[in-house]
């Protein structure tokens, strides 16, 4: 019996040892990651609808919706939005409010707070694509991908 006594109490020793071990944790790299951006590509519209006739009423029914789906506003100033041929529109002067969006047309317009426009005269956005945005480090934030892609 006396012999069962110490063992017992090493048996509740390391017991106690591994509860403690696993409810006090030291902070790790992966903890402290960068906050994900509110950021977020929305709505596509590849591939204008009707005939492709590369008039500028055409080119500007593609478009890519860029969201901020947090509630602060977010200044876009220097991010890109690009395709998988490497096409790329840069943002100039564009603050996002909270829970709001701008759309990128392809074609050739007039920027406001919804619509600023690529200037381009050919298509961008193709039936099998994707439409990646980076912030003006360069960083990833966030991509869409549709057809062939799109998987």
């Amino acid at each position: 019996m006396s012999a069962s006594r110490p063992l017992r109490f090493a048996t509740m020793l390391l017991a106690s040892g591994a509860l403690l071990g696993a409810v006090v944790q030291p902070a790790t790299a992966a903890d402290s990651h960068a906050p994900r951006s509110a950021v977020k590509i929305g709505h596509v519209q590849y591939d204008s609808p009707g005939w492709d006739t590369r008039s500028n009423r055409s080119l500007n029914a593609e478009w890519v919706e860029v969201r901020n789906t947090g509630r602060k506003p977010v200044r876009l100033n220097g991010w890109t939005l690009t395709d998988r041929q490497g096409n790329k529109y840069r943002f100039r002067n564009v603050w996002l409010r909270g829970h709001d969006s701008v759309r990128v047309h392809t074609g050739i317009g007039r920027d406001t707070r919804h619509h600023v426009y690529q200037d381009r005269r050919n298509y961008v956005w193709d039936n099998r694509d994707a439409a990646t945005l980076r912030n003006d480090r360069g960083r990833w934030i966030d991509t869409k991908s549709w057809g062939r892609y799109g998987r």
